[in-house]
């Protein structure tokens, strides 16, 4: 049975004012008369003693700090509706979505989850996500203060599968004391990327060869992606690849001339940050003076170098890039509590005492208003991240559906056919066809 009644959620307004939540659908209240429960006012007590009890599961990966801030704010939850609480489940990154099907394939136990891009297709196309339509639609989930492409991102074919806990896009990463030391402009939103390579390779000469002018994007898919949608191109186009080999041709001869033009670091340095983490980023090393990668990482980044860092758009019109969920936060289909379910999330995307406690560990808050709220409270690096997502805004394009099942293989052989162009082992033509033959089969595999 599903509970009867919740307290209203506190909620972010469009002025930043804490108001009232939705109450949920007036079923809810239906269900409650006709069982004898009585519903729980507006006046912020507690839920009434005869409300039926809860226990619900919610699953996610993360380090130490994400659990403990998402302990923290489950324990407000409980705060506010006394009969639910909540069987906890946090994991290492590492066999996650492992652990995810054993618990689908167990056939319970499972209510609330955190998801990637790179799996939701698939779990919403095998019918493990709820279908969340009814409660977008009557604002139960509440996404009207999110960036509307990044509502969008959590939909496959128009319906709502996941809600964004957390925004992030691609950023270029560059440092600010190399731009000052050699007297160049500083990289700016609409670029083109001949005039990237064009800075790049300025950079380069005028530090006499020892720092490069940027990293070579190549192997970057996200990179590949946008400089597609700039074009009104596809990477993807449903389980198929929306590109051909021509375009992907193109794509590995404009990095190798700007290899040629000395505007990249070595093919070396490239490959260890292709296959590295942050601390192998050619602006935490310091052999480049450009980095392509998630606008929430500048402040990882920034950790790693006494440099000053600064963030802006990939090359091309900002209409090709677009607010990507970081993660999100689905319902299990089978879930015997699904209105209490989403409840939760919408709590935690959109309480304003919520979204104190959770900040930025997830990535920038989806509801703007709370992201406006805490921006004051943030580092100096994650407060630059704010400014330009808010920047961006206005100048995202729409979302694209959130990437295939063999997005994964996709990527890595994408890196294999690039570092096989960098390193001379193929002709871009040939790297090319080779790499949408290999996708086609992995994406429809």
């Amino acid at each position: 049975m599903r509970i009867a009644a919740l307290q209203a959620v506190p909620t972010v307004s469009a002025r930043g004012k804490v108001r009232r939540g939705r109450r949920f659908l007036s079923m809810l209240s239906m269900l409650a008369l006709s069982t004898g429960l009585v519903a729980c006012g507006d006046d912020g007590d507690a839920d009434s003693a005869a409300a039926e009890k809860v226990e619900l599961s919610i699953v996610w990966w993360g380090g130490p700090e994400r659990a403990d801030l998402t302990n923290k704010a489950l324990d407000l939850y409980t705060q506010k509706h006394p009969n639910v609480t909540f069987a906890r489940q946090p994991n290492e990154w590492k066999g996650y979505y492992a652990k995810l099907e054993s618990m689908v394939a167990g056939g319970g136990g499972l209510d609330v989850f955190q998801i990637d891009d790179s799996a939701l297709t698939e779990y919403a196309s095998r019918d493990i996500t709820l279908d969340l339509s009814t409660y977008v639609t009557s604002s139960a989930i509440d996404e009207r203060r999110f960036p509307a492409s990044l509502a969008q991102y959590g939909e496959l074919d128009g319906k709502p599968y996941a809600v964004p806990s957390a925004e992030n896009t691609p950023a270029m990463i560059y440092d600010r004391t190399f731009v000052k030391q050699y007297g160049v402009a500083e990289p700016q939103i609409g670029w083109t990327y001949d005039q990237l390579i064009a800075w790049a390779g300025e950079i380069t000469a005028k530090s006499g060869g020892t720092v490069a002018g940027t990293m070579d994007p190549s192997a970057d898919y996200k990179a590949l992606w946008l400089w597609l949608r700039t074009q009104d191109k596809k990477l993807y186009d449903g389980n198929q690849l929306g590109l051909d080999a021509e375009d992907l041709q193109r794509w590995f001869e404009l990095w190798a001339g700007a290899r040629q033009l000395k505007a990249t670091a070595s093919v070396e340095a490239i490959h260890l940050a292709n296959s590295g983490g942050p601390t192998e980023q050619l602006v935490v090393t310091k052999q480049a003076a450009a980095s392509f990668m998630w606008s929430n990482q500048l402040a990882e980044l920034q950790k790693g170098t006494d440099h000053e860092l600064g963030i802006t758009a990939y090359p091309g019109d900002p209409k090709g890039q677009w607010a990507r969920a970081a993660m999100y936060w689905s319902i299990y289909k089978s879930s015997k509590h699904p209105d209490v379910a989403a409840d939760v999330i919408n709590f935690l995307v959109n309480d304003a005492e919520a979204g104190k406690i959770l900040g930025t560990e997830r990535g920038l808050p989806a509801n703007l208003d709370i992201r406006d709220q805490i921006a004051t409270s943030l580092s100096p690096a994650m407060q630059a991240t704010v400014k330009f997502e808010n920047e961006m805004a206005e100048r995202f394009g729409p979302a694209p559906a959130p990437p295939p099942a063999g997005n994964s293989e996709f990527r890595t052989l994408l890196v294999k056919a690039a570092e096989n162009v960098m390193y001379g082992r193929a002709t871009s033509a040939e790297a090319a066809a080779l790499l949408v033959a290999q996708a086609q089969q992995a994406l429809s595999g």
